[in-house]
């Protein structure tokens, strides 16, 4: 198994990623849209004044998982992760979350300029650490592969 091609076929499928953050011993999960770049690092936007948000500016350490809907009996695939997740402040990564949230989800270039303003949605970037593959697809028994991952040496 490729895990690193199949994780690459099996994100454009998905436009939602579930996304824990924590505070102390308390869990979160959300919901948001995301986007990836070439490296896999992955972008959404939020509020500052969102909990997760809040979180990730105390604790940066997050995990999640991308997955399509299935129902019972029906073969699984499902892309998790784990990382580092922080509000992008320079400029020129900015434009970066833009570009390749705005080509994902076809958002309108008003997104670039609501960034700049204090009470708008900001962008978020997710340097992830470890992919996890769970596949029932072509893996049976069903298989969990593990990718370590460092986007920024690929």
């Amino acid at each position: 198994m490729d895990v690193e091609k199949t994780i690459r076929q099996y994100l454009p499928q998905v436009v939602h990623m579930s996304l824990a953050t924590s505070d102390g011993n308390k869990p979160w999960v959300c919901e948001v849209h995301f986007a990836y770049d070439e490296r896999l690092n992955l972008y959404f936007r939020s509020l500052t004044t969102r909990r997760h948000s809040q979180e990730i500016a105390k604790n940066p350490h997050v995990a999640g998982n991308m997955v399509t809907q299935h129902f019972l009996y029906q073969a699984v695939r499902a892309v998790y992760f784990e990382g580092n997740a922080a509000q992008v402040t320079d400029d020129n990564e900015r434009q970066k979350a833009f570009e390749v949230m705005r080509q994902r989800l076809h958002l309108s270039d008003e997104i670039l300029a609501e960034v700049k303003r204090e009470d708008g949605h900001q962008f978020y970037k997710i340097s992830v650490d470890t992919f996890y593959l769970f596949d029932s697809y072509t893996s049976q028994p069903s298989q969990k592969y593990e990718l370590q991952w460092n986007g920024s040496n690929r």
